[in-house]
């Protein structure tokens, strides 16, 4: 099956949601329901419409995951469960890596899955919080891939 990355528009913004929840639900055990509860708004009416976002879809017209940026940082990556291990991550991030520009992110410590992904791909820690975006006592690592030097001639 051929996947095509393609910008999201708002009325992706429910789909996309349901994939961050059941994602999260599968590699943030750390997270109780009732901060996940606290979050799915906040995603869903602030982050998603401020953040340039793509989705990745199938021939089908499925979205199968999305990628959110803001400048040089991708600020979420989420794959839905029945299409994870085949290489969608990956797409989605080298897509933003050579046409988006990113180089850092951050990951939650105890999101294992998720470090063990972007180390794979080449991103390594330079820094670490103890608390996340939110205040709450979820260490964040931060995290960066040295990009290509494109100006050198």
């Amino acid at each position: 099956m051929n996947m095509r990355i393609q910008q999201a528009i708002k009325a992706d913004f429910n789909k996309l949601i349901e994939i961050w929840e059941a994602s999260v639900r599968a590699t943030h055990d750390f997270l109780s329901d009732e901060h996940i509860n606290q979050l799915r708004p906040l995603i869903l009416h602030t982050y998603l419409p401020m953040l340039t976002v793509y989705k990745a879809i199938n021939d089908k017209h499925e979205i199968e995951g999305f990628i959110s940026v803001d400048q040089h940082r991708v600020e979420m990556l989420f794959i839905s469960l029945d299409s994870r291990g085949k290489g969608i991550g990956k797409t989605l991030l080298n897509f933003a890596i050579s046409k988006l520009g990113i180089n850092e992110l951050d990951v939650n410590e105890q999101n294992v899955q998720g470090v063990g992904f972007y180390q794979h791909l080449g991103f390594e820690v330079f820094n670490r919080s103890e608390i996340d975006g939110q205040g709450n006592p979820f260490p964040l690592l931060h995290m960066r891939i040295e990009r290509p030097n494109t100006e050198a001639t």
